[in-house]
């Protein structure tokens, strides 16, 4: 029986996804999705699928989710700006950027306003969180990521020098070399980029995929360690795929929701 694994990175209002069968590798497939559900219900079924957009909101934050705070301190001075703090649920459904900003401020200490950054993708961890707070059965399978982590992590902990722009060749080239090196078919990273899907959205649906097989091999390293979970029983936590030639053992914790041993 083919276990199948999928990506997805968000992509000008849609989602660039990626599928790979870990049993035959030599079957992929990628695409622009345009709803989350459409790549969980398609007919490969993928059993684990890392996607970067923020899973689990809090009802009041303290200086932002547990998962930002661990993220923003693993990237560091020059990658903790790739992390958007998450604002509180009220927030995130809020009408408009003005009254989202009025709530965020209200429910966080010290109170912070979102930024527009995170406002513009609101409409994508809106959908995540209806999805998952309507289909249960979905939460083990779909997983949040942070592709910046992702490279780092598979980088050996050191950032990139190059950043991966569209206009930054070799950025994008030393991220292809990473997923390559982290087991990724050769074809599926340099030419399986779908029609419609930017370089750098393709790289990180890829970096999803590489998460999402370690998640299901129980390789994958929370952030952070131990995590909780929303009011809504979602998982707060994003996922850092297995250190490079490391020896794995149990993550602490509550790990049995997620992946399985840390590395």
């Amino acid at each position: 029986m083919a276990r199948w694994i999928g990506g997805l990175d968000g992509c000008r209002g849609a989602w660039a996804g990626a599928l790979l069968d870990l049993d035959d590798p030599a079957r992929f497939r990628t695409g622009l999705f345009a709803r989350v559900s459409d790549l969980l219900d398609a007919p490969e079924a993928p059993v684990r699928v890392g996607i970067d957009i923020p899973i689990g909101l809090p009802e009041r934050t303290e200086g932002g989710r547990a998962a930002d705070r661990a993220a923003r301190a693993y990237l560091g001075p020059r990658g903790r700006a790739s992390v958007f703090p998450v604002p509180p649920r009220g927030a995130i459904e809020a009408a408009d950027y003005a009254s989202a900003k009025t709530l965020a401020r209200r429910d966080s200490d010290p109170p912070r306003a979102p930024s527009i950054q995170l406002w513009n993708i609101v409409p994508a961890i809106r959908e995540v969180d209806a999805l998952l707070r309507a289909r249960p059965d979905l939460r083990p399978r779909l997983h949040e990521i942070h592709p910046e982590i992702a490279f780092r992590r598979l980088n050996g902990g050191a950032p990139l020098a190059a950043k991966k722009g569209l206009a930054r060749r070799d950025g994008l080239e030393a991220r292809r070399g990473l997923l390559v090196s982290a087991g990724l078919p050769e074809p599926l990273v340099r030419a399986g980029r779908a029609r419609g899907v930017g370089a750098d959205d393709h790289l990180d649906a890829l970096a999803g995929l590489v998460v999402a097989r370690d998640i299901l091999e129980g390789r994958a390293t929370p952030l952070p360690d131990p995590y909780g979970h929303d009011a809504h029983g979602l998982l707060v936590v994003i996922w850092m795929p297995a250190a490079p030639n490391s020896a794995c053992g149990p993550v602490k914790g509550n790990s049995r929701e997620g992946g399985g041993e840390s590395c």
